[in-house]
């Protein structure tokens, strides 16, 4: 059976399709650089700057189950524009802000906007490209556009807030979304599921408030505090993800079909982009503070030195669609997990000296692999079910990039610091002020600020002992990552076998 393949105006719109998604990933990282300023004009609480940062997240990982299947019953490019609206409408909100729950409310509208935005791209995509070659093609571009949004938004970011002010940053969201809503009624074709069964009002509250809650959790278990808190969401958000597979299974027209996961291919490659996500947050969380702290780079600087891995995941994506036509994708998906924790190996030779090079070659490697790895499993999840179903695996396949997220931060962050205290313990023998061995102990910012404020050979020991402390957990960390990555690429090696590369999956019932 020949596929119809898609032609000049298919591939314009899926141009279109990737600027909303290049957007989002730099709108991710620009309120890092805009905190110090809205801190100085807004004063907001310690609690409130939290929920400016998380509460963004938290929306997007809880409403991309529910959007995914609004967007089957409305079309998924209508819920496309009615996002594009919200975000462009939150936006306005945002730059205006006068008051900390202003821009609280802002980040909490931009988020529900961007969970209807970002499971409708990739199922727009799978409906749009029903040739598998130029489908991958397809998601290479959409994956380069993610990785690029993803390094330029601190640089974005940081030039803005520098020359321009921080209410700007929320105003660069207007003028793509303006673009979106004029080009993608032209150059999207509409798509929706033509059965999509009744609105199951409690497996939206379940699936929102498990996810909400369950993400909640992991994020206040990484920040060590108001641990017992952090314990009962994440018990909370448990059950309730466990109460809402439990009606999946039993419902005729689930909201997710759950099944899809009893199939060896499609689970290994959820499992398989899961662990690759939080492996890559873990090491950008541990290596940007290594680049500004230990290393004295600027923002902007550290910032320049994670361009070239965005270049190489990009162009990875655009080599894995073409040797998967000669290489079992099972191989290269497992090839690509092992080069990415060759990366992470690397730091297991870092030290304070080692300046900005070894560790943009590190993020090189694991950009290079992942970019290989996670072109070829996004594929095979949208390539596992039919079009009609394509908002379910696009909601699966963005569930699993937030959880990974959120897993990354809080387990990596939680064994950095652990291995980080456990060394600066010994400046407990450097004759500091009272309580200053226990707040150097905090963080690496927290005891290279004692150490200014000591000065002399005090403030020099503590320096040295914090930076080399904060070395040793990094590489700790990245051993620990490596070893994790390496069992990642046996199992998806196993679970991956007999993939092909030509058609659609097909052993999926529904």
């Amino acid at each position: 059976m020949t596929t119809l393949r898609a032609g000049g105006r298919t591939w314009v719109g899926l141009a279109v399709l990737v600027l909303p998604m290049l957007l989002i990933a730099i709108d991710g990282m620009v309120l890092l650089f805009a905190l110090p300023a809205i801190t100085e004009e807004l004063s907001p609480t310690g609690t409130q700057q939290l929920w400016m940062l998380d509460i963004y997240s938290l929306m997007i990982a809880g409403l991309l189950i529910t959007m995914s299947s609004l967007g089957d019953r409305i079309g998924r490019r209508r819920l496309l524009l009615v996002g594009a609206v919200g975000f462009a409408g939150a936006s306005v909100l945002g730059a205006l802000a006068t008051a900390p729950w202003m821009l609280i409310l802002s980040r909490a509208l931009l988020g529900v906007a961007g969970s209807t935005i970002m499971p409708s791209t990739l199922s727009l995509i799978r409906n749009m490209f029903l040739d598998r070659g130029q489908r991958r093609t397809a998601m290479a571009v959409w994956a380069a556009m993610a990785a690029a949004g993803a390094a330029g938004g601190p640089i974005v970011g940081g030039w803005v807030i520098e020359h321009l002010s921080w209410h700007v940053a929320f105003l660069m969201n207007i003028p793509v979304m303006i673009v979106l809503l004029a080009l993608a009624p032209i150059f999207v074709p509409e798509s929706r599921n033509p059965e999509p069964g009744p609105i199951d009002v409690v497996s939206i509250v379940l699936s929102l408030a498990g996810m909400i809650t369950l993400v909640y959790g992991i994020k206040t278990l990484a920040e060590q505090k108001h641990v017992p808190a952090a314990l009962v969401c994440l018990v909370t958000g448990l059950l309730l993800v466990a109460l809402f597979v439990r009606r999946q299974l039993r419902r005729e027209t689930p909201m997710i079909d759950v099944r899809l996961f009893r199939v060896r291919a499609f689970s290994g490659a959820v499992t398989t982009d899961l662990v690759s996500v939080l492996a890559m947050i873990g090491s950008l969380f541990a290596l940007t503070q290594y680049l500004q702290l230990v290393v004295g780079l600027s923002a902007i600087e550290s910032a320049l030195w994670l361009l070239p891995q965005a270049a190489v995941s990009a162009v990875a994506g655009f080599i894995a669609a073409a040797l998967v036509r000669r290489i079992p994708a099972s191989v290269l998906v497992a090839a690509g997990i092992l080069v990415t924790a060759a990366g992470f190996s690397m730091l297991l030779g870092l030290t304070p000296g080692s300046g900005a090079a070894p560790v943009a070659i590190a993020l090189c490697l694991v950009g290079l692999g992942a970019g290989v790895g996670m072109t070829l499993t996004n594929d095979i999840i949208m390539s596992s079910v039919r079009g009609e179903h394509a908002g379910q695996a696009a909601a699966i396949s963005e569930t699993a990039y937030e959880m990974g997220t959120a897993l990354g931060t809080a387990i990596f962050g939680s064994i950095l610091m652990a291995f980080y205290r456990g060394d600066v313990a010994g400046a407990a023998g450097l004759a500091l002020p009272a309580g200053s061995a226990d707040a150097a102990g905090e963080t690496l910012a927290a005891a290279l600020a004692i150490a200014a404020d000591l000065g002399g050979s005090a403030g020099q020991a503590l320096a040295a002992l914090a930076t080399g402390a904060f070395t040793d957990a990094l590489a700790w960390t990245g051993g620990i990552g490596a070893v994790l990555l390496l069992g990642t690429a046996i199992f998806s090696g196993i679970t991956l076998r007999g993939v092909s590369a030509h058609a659609d999956l097909t052993e999926i019932e529904h």
